[in-house]
């Protein structure tokens, strides 16, 4: 999360638009490369792992990355106040010390019990304490200016909140030691052993009883959704059509929800913003991220049960997002309050629901390497809308030695721009709905209600 490193100096020091699309572009390229491959691996065995609950598992990896910048902040407030290069060691020692000791943890377990839903249920209730508790010292310190010796007990109670998912996740492991349902004579043991819920579940993989459907179905399929009912890899991905309407959904919300982000305090600036202020929009804008992140994958899983496509809920998020970004443009007071609550949860919901989509679509066999190809797009997005477009509008309003500008002319065309871009974003996210309902009503419905 070098971004936020890079933010918290544009505050204090001022980043000019253009430069702040540039590093970000760096950031992506460079640093965070390694964070990427984390992730992957992370999403794509969790997507494994609760096949049945992917919106929601995704949801929770990808919210807790959200929360990272917050949680960042804490660090460097609490522990390296004024030392940028004790906090830049803490951020490379950490991260590899954390992944060496946790990755032999990550994996495919190949099981699924019938508690899964309460195990996750029990990790997104502890993702939203984390998110509120982060909010709250978030603002108490913005507004008072808390003392050391504060910081040191908030922090520390951070700390304790952090590894409470430990706890979810041994007392995970001890019902799964325990057999939650005894075998009857009189059950033959040809079939699948029933849950609570009358419902069968399965290892990750495809059942003979979904082979023969998914097989029957192509005929009322496009080939771009499933092919032998089996997974795609990214070179027959790329040739079909689904491919691309998610690729540029994902330019026109991601690409533009992060170049919002990176001129937050930019736009606080020319609207009059005080430093307190801004730097109050980028720290609670991880809390509207993570928010975003986990709520449309945890909302998706529940509607995707009942029935509704999982795009349906991109076509709403980028609808949600081109009103976030016109109320960034229209410059009123408080504008950017209630903008950075709109494009933050709509920006993060891409981050999940992407994924999980991706998963559903093309399969999972090769998730990582379409994920990661479609995430692309979110580089390519922000030095679009932040160097070729807010960038040189920005030049071109400013004026006086500083070469700055004031007003609501500095930003306002800009994110009229990104508006109309979010809006085709969702003209293609809702082309991509039509095109995968009858998909997701025949298979992936059934994969969710045998599994």
């Amino acid at each position: 999360m070098l971004r936020w490193v890079f933010l918290d100096m544009g505050i204090r020091g001022g980043v000019n638009p253009a430069a702040a699309g540039a590093v970000d572009v760096l950031v992506h390229a460079g640093g965070s490369s390694c964070a990427n491959i984390f992730q992957y691996g992370n999403v794509v065995s969790g997507v494994e792992n609760f096949h049945r609950f992917g919106g929601t598992i995704v949801g929770i990896m990808k919210g807790f990355l959200g929360l990272s910048g917050a949680i960042l902040i804490q660090v460097y407030d609490t522990l390296c106040e004024g030392d940028p290069t004790a906090y830049i060691l803490i951020l490379a020692i950490t991260p590899t010390l954390t992944s060496l000791l946790l990755m032999p943890l990550v994996k495919i377990y190949g099981t699924t019990t019938v508690d899964d839903k309460k195990h996750l249920n029990g990790f997104s209730s502890s993702a939203l304490v984390v998110a509120a508790y982060l909010m709250v010292v978030i603002i108490l310190d913005n507004v008072f200016t808390l003392p050391s010796w504060t910081r040191i007990i908030t922090f520390m109670f951070l700390l304790l909140l952090l590894a409470s998912p430990f706890g979810i996740a041994a007392k995970a492991h001890k019902d799964s030691e325990r057999p939650s349902i005894e075998t009857s004579p009189l059950m033959d043991d040809s079939e699948p052993m029933p849950t609570k819920y009358g419902e069968y579940h399965q290892i990750p993989g495809e059942p003979d009883r979904f082979k023969e459907v998914a097989s029957s179905s192509n005929e009322n399929l496009s080939n771009d959704h499933l092919e032998d009912g089996i997974d795609m890899n990214l070179s027959r991905a790329m040739l079909t059509v689904n491919f691309w309407l998610l690729f540029v959904a994902m330019i026109c919300g991601m690409g533009s929800g992060l170049a919002t982000i990176n001129n937050i305090s930019q736009i606080g600036q020319s609207l009059g913003y005080s430093t307190i202020e801004r730097s109050s929009l980028v720290a609670l804008w991880s809390i509207w991220n993570f928010l975003g992140r986990f709520g449309a994958g945890f909302l998706s899983d529940i509607m995707l049960h009942k029935g509704w496509a999982r795009p349906l809920f991109m076509v709403i998020t980028l609808a949600t997002l081109t009103f976030g970004h016109l109320i960034v443009a229209s410059g009123f007071p408080g504008n950017l309050y209630i903008g950075s609550v709109m494009v933050g949860i709509c920006y993060g919901s891409q981050w999940s629901l992407m994924p999980t989509i991706t998963s559903e679509i093309f399969g999972v066999r090769h998730m990582g390497t379409i994920f990661n190809t479609i995430a692309i797009a979110s580089p390519i997005g922000s030095y679009i809308f932040s160097v070729r477009i807010i960038g040189y509008i920005y030049d071109k309003m400013a004026t006086g030695e500083d070469n700055s500008c004031y007003g609501t002319q500095c930003f306002m065309l800009s994110f009229f721009i990104m508006a109309a871009v979010a809006l085709l974003g969702f003209l293609v996210a809702f082309a991509l709905f039509l095109r995968t309902r009858r998909f997701y009503r025949q298979i992936v419905l059934l994969r969710s209600r045998d599994s």
